[in-house]
């Protein structure tokens, strides 16, 4: 089983970002008029700090430029930055992971070569994986221990000399509005294709969600293709299979990280609030009702904490399973179920410590709610991870779909 005990290294890492996130990252989030604001816009100038610090390079091989950071170190540091701003942690993590996926495990040197240099020279050079398309859910939902049929994308490549052309749209694109690099699934006449296409391509466009309404954190957007042509090249492993096939039940757990963050961050607002506020001529927390409270807000973070620990772990060491240190279980998908619910929980009895003051709009207690809640419902949800435990029960294997994170 995994060690408890973090490395030196691991342990300077997590307390740099978070003295980082107490001193500039909340400072800048928590600010009363942009918490009672509609819409809050991503903390460009805090996310290019986080990008100078190494955050965006943080999963890529020392190597080829980055930390090395194991899965579980990734976990740590995305728990750090959600417990200061979510929205931050989303976009550092879907770039830092998607890079290692890119450049160290799937583009060729030649394509390394190419992408590599420039997304290492600009701070502001992030990533986006642009799979999901309209009406997307409605035919490729889970069919619960059923062989999926076949299912292919809208969004079209076509082969024309050197080059491929693609059409089509993909909305929900994690990082859209700040990507500088995307990485496409698309269907090909030998199957579905991954390819890498610069933001600057002819024919690509962006378009930002906007509005207090969200599927997700981070930055968000629908990316539209139009003739887009890019070279042969740009084809990320071979026509007709997805380069993103992977076992989900054993993916980097960051987006349940990214909810502990949040939870973590209501706990410990609720907790100095506890500590200071007297009622009847004692602090509230010696108070059997508040103090109780916040002791089941605390098994639910400590019991959440070690669930992603031990899939991050898992991940980093699929051997485990090989050798029945761990269950044959999706790991991952377990945390999911769990974390998702517990954490919005959490954030619920916190902010209920505060009385009525736990719902006014220039408290953080609301975004913390607001933000648990945007967890719990993201993805695919509770119910489809729960089908998909269920099947591993029965011993039915589904074939991999392609995705990437998380990053939820």
């Amino acid at each position: 089983m995994y060690d408890l005990h973090l490395s030196a290294e691991q342990i300077e890492i997590r307390d740099t970002v978070r003295d980082f996130v107490t001193q500039v990252v909340k400072p800048a989030a928590l600010k009363p008029a942009r918490l009672e604001a509609r819409e809050r816009p991503l903390l460009i100038d805090v996310l290019d700090q986080a990008a100078q610090m190494g955050l965006r390079t943080l999963a890529l091989s020392e190597d080829l430029g980055g930390a090395g950071a194991d899965a579980l170190t990734c976990c740590i540091v995305t728990e750090e930055l959600g417990a200061g701003d979510p929205d931050l942690a989303a976009v550092l993590a879907q770039t830092s992971t998607l890079a290692h996926v890119l450049f160290d495990q799937l583009m060729t040197p030649e394509q390394r070569a190419v992408f590599l240099p420039v997304f290492l020279a600009e701070d502001r050079y992030h990533l986006a994986f642009a799979e999901h398309e309209p009406d997307h859910d409605a035919t490729l939902g889970i069919n619960y221990h059923r062989p999926q049929t076949g299912a292919s994308f809208k969004t079209i490549a076509v082969r024309d000399g050197n080059d491929w052309i693609i059409n089509g749209t993909k909305d929900r694109v994690s990082n859209a509005p700040v990507a500088q690099l995307f990485v496409v699934q698309a269907q090909t006449a030998a199957g579905v294709g991954t390819f890498v296409v610069p933001r600057d391509t002819p024919g690509l466009t962006v378009k930002e969600d906007t509005g207090p309404t969200r599927w997700q954190h981070g930055a968000s957007g629908e990316v539209t293709f139009a003739n887009c042509r890019v070279p042969a090249d740009n084809l990320i492993g071979s026509e007709g299979r997805s380069a993103f096939a992977a076992d989900n039940g054993r993916r980097i757990p960051q987006e349940q990280a990214l909810a502990l963050g949040i939870g973590r961050a209501a706990y410990e607002a609720a907790l100095d609030y506890a500590q200071l506020r007297v009622q009847g001529g004692r602090r509230i927390i010696e108070h059997q009702a508040i103090g109780t409270k916040l002791a089941e807000v605390v098994v639910r973070l400590e019991v959440a904490r070690a669930a992603i620990w031990q899939a991050a772990w898992a991940s980093d060491h699929p051997a485990a399973f090989a050798d029945r240190s761990l269950p044959d279980l999706p790991l991952t998908t377990i945390a999911q179920v769990y974390v998702s619910e517990a954490i919005y929980r959490a954030t619920k009895d916190a902010a209920e410590c505060f009385g009525a003051m736990g719902v006014m709009k220039d408290m953080p207690l609301q975004k913390y709610v607001h933000d648990a809640l945007i967890c719990r419902n993201a993805g695919d949800g509770s119910t489809d991870a729960k089908l998909r435990i269920a099947e591993t029960l029965a011993g039915y294997r589904r074939p991999a779909a392609p995705t990437i994170l998380a990053a939820e």
